[in-house]
């Protein structure tokens, strides 16, 4: 999965014509690391229809205030350059998945 490292790595990924599932995280975050299998495992099933990217709360300050991120994980769905949807906290497969296909409808 590809990680974010700055705001011109977001401004390629969100001038694409793709949905995008944006992950806000931090390596110390326990609940992140659980979630970061499940997130690898649907960037590769989803690879193909959404971008979905990684991005280090502690390493790209600038953009988790742009987002307003207040904990981790932090997850934004985004189509058409706009948050369509923002969940915070542990998540099952089952209900990420269910948000992805909405962001493909």
């Amino acid at each position: 999965m590809k990680t974010i490292e700055n705001i011109t790595d977001y401004k390629t990924v969100i001038e694409q014509d793709k949905p995008i599932l944006l992950d806000f995280y931090a390596d110390w975050c326990g609940p992140c690391q659980t979630l970061l299998p499940v997130i690898e495992k649907l960037s590769v099933e989803y690879d193909n229809d959404i971008e979905i990217r990684k991005i280090n709360v502690d390493n790209n300050k600038e953009l988790s205030e742009h987002f307003k991120v207040r904990s981790i994980p932090a997850l934004f769905f985004i189509k058409d350059l706009k948050v369509v949807d923002r969940l915070s906290g542990l998540r099952t497969e089952s209900e990420l998945r269910q948000k992805l296909d909405a962001l493909l409808n």
